[in-house]
């Protein structure tokens, strides 16, 4: 095949219809089929296996764990988290899933699982708890919905194959979003766009599976109770850091009133079993250290959610004043001075993201933006390359590959790149702009 002085191969002009064709085209395999419920025993509809299940996961965890900030680097925090949770594994009724466990840099509440057994907990909701017993607890709450297979049934309802088969985009959309529209420029993932909304039904049999196992592994129910009152708690106080376990863990008076009376009955021989919560308090002391500055950056995102960009960048000085080197509250402070076209400072910040936490694409993906608003294509077009190799995946780092190659005045590059990016996207404001430069170029011909 010839290719053109850039070396690439010649692009192929698109025709309307081949576009319409990719807009329309879905994809297939999902195989229709029985499967016994893991906790029921009873025969139920699921088209999606279990090994569907586990590609799900390994596709799309990293993308939210790094929408989190990623992973903690208190290696020795996310050891502790991860032994508590393995220590429940044995009790589960899918015992041979291939489950971790990790803390993630966010600082809202909340805890998820994903369907092949990748479980996170924020660094935000380990400050509201106040055991070992409270996080097995939670822990085993997320170890239910993989072993009762919510995501999987949801899935199968819905019949949404495009969501499990290759390209996948989403698993089950969140109905909150902070501050969407600057992570829509920027063509990042919202924290929470991954995760799966469960039923109330779905929480009732997460939280009945989640007791058992936590004391069939030795700990004291009290500690679900209290998890439960904790929860009922923040419910009830409008803590806008709170409003993404909500939407996607609906809670109840009623889940605390049942973790009480199996309290009283089921489980009340576990009154001996121990509540660790001078182990809990050790394990967590450099986090609680922290906790002003993991308040102040809640409290930034709030208002940068309310688009009070000014009042939240007060916060993130506030928290890099106590933790100067904290990732999340270097990339919030970028992301803040993006939101302010503070262009040259954004980049200042992603750059010290990127030395703090060099092996998580946030960092990258900031300074790549920062530099393409200030016009430094060739310098953007590395940053995005470096972001794509710390994290392959995220389609849109195709189309601002292009754009830098655009800028750079490499329309050839520009176009394969924007032909590329709308066969994953069709619907996007990058996707009209892709779209609207192939045809402007004569890429994409009319009929």
């Amino acid at each position: 095949m010839k290719k053109n002085a850039s070396g690439h191969p010649p692009v192929r002009p698109m025709t309307r219809r081949d576009f319409l064709w990719l807009t329309s085209a879905s994809l297939a395999g999902l195989t229709v089929g029985c499967a016994i419920d893991p906790v029921t025993g009873r025969k139920q509809l699921m088209l999606v296996s279990e090994d569907q299940e586990i590609q799900i996961d390994k596709q799309r965890s990293p993308h939210q764990f790094s929408a989190d900030y990623g992973p903690s680097q208190d290696q020795a925090l996310n050891s502790y988290v991860s032994q508590v949770g393995k220590k429940l594994v044995p009790h589960t009724h899918r015992p041979r899933m291939p489950y971790s466990f990790r803390v993630v840099n966010a600082t809202y509440i909340n805890a998820y699982a994903f369907p092949g057994g990748s479980i996170a907990t924020t660094r935000g909701i380990l400050l509201r708890l106040d055991n070992e017993a409270e996080l097995a607890g939670l822990l085993g709450h997320e170890l239910g919905h993989v072993n009762a297979r919510h995501t999987a049934e949801q899935l199968s309802k819905s019949q949404v194959s495009s969501l499990v088969v290759g390209g996948v985009q989403a698993v089950v959309g969140a109905t909150y979003s902070q501050y969407s529209d600057l992570t829509g420029q920027l063509g990042m993932l919202g924290a929470g766009l991954l995760l799966a909304s469960y039923s109330r039904d779905n929480e009732r049999e997460a939280d009945e599976l989640g007791n058992r196992y936590m004391v069939r592994a030795g700990y004291n129910t009290s500690g679900f109770v209290g998890l439960m009152e904790m929860l009922n708690s923040l419910s009830k106080s409008n803590d806008s850091s709170a409003a993404l376990l909500f939407s996607t863990h609906p809670m109840s008076r009623e889940r605390y009133d049942t973790a009480l009376r199996n309290e009283r009955s089921a489980y009340q021989n576990t009154a001996r079993y121990p509540l660790w919560r001078e182990r809990y308090m050790d394990n967590t002391a450099r986090l609680r250290a922290m906790k002003g500055a993991i308040e102040s950056m809640e409290e930034g995102e709030s208002l940068m959610g309310k688009k009070q960009y000014t009042q939240a960048e007060s916060h993130f000085k506030q928290a890099l004043k106590q933790a100067p080197r904290d990732y999340a509250g270097l990339a919030l402070m970028a992301k803040c001075q993006l939101a302010r076209e503070k262009y040259s400072q954004a980049e200042r910040y992603a750059e010290q993201a990127k030395r703090v936490y060099p092996g998580e694409s946030q960092g990258y993906h900031l300074s790549g933006f920062a530099k393409l608003r200030q016009k430094k294509y060739s310098a953007a077009y590395r940053e995005f390359e470096s972001c794509d190799r710390v994290l392959p995946g995220n389609s849109s780092i195709i189309f601002f590959k292009g754009f830098c190659k655009e800028g750079m005045g490499r329309r050839e590059d520009a176009a394969s790149a924007y032909q590329k990016y709308l066969r994953v996207d069709q619907r996007s404001n990058n996707a009209k702009y892709a779209y609207k430069r192939l045809m402007e170029w004569g890429y994409i011909k009319s009929e």
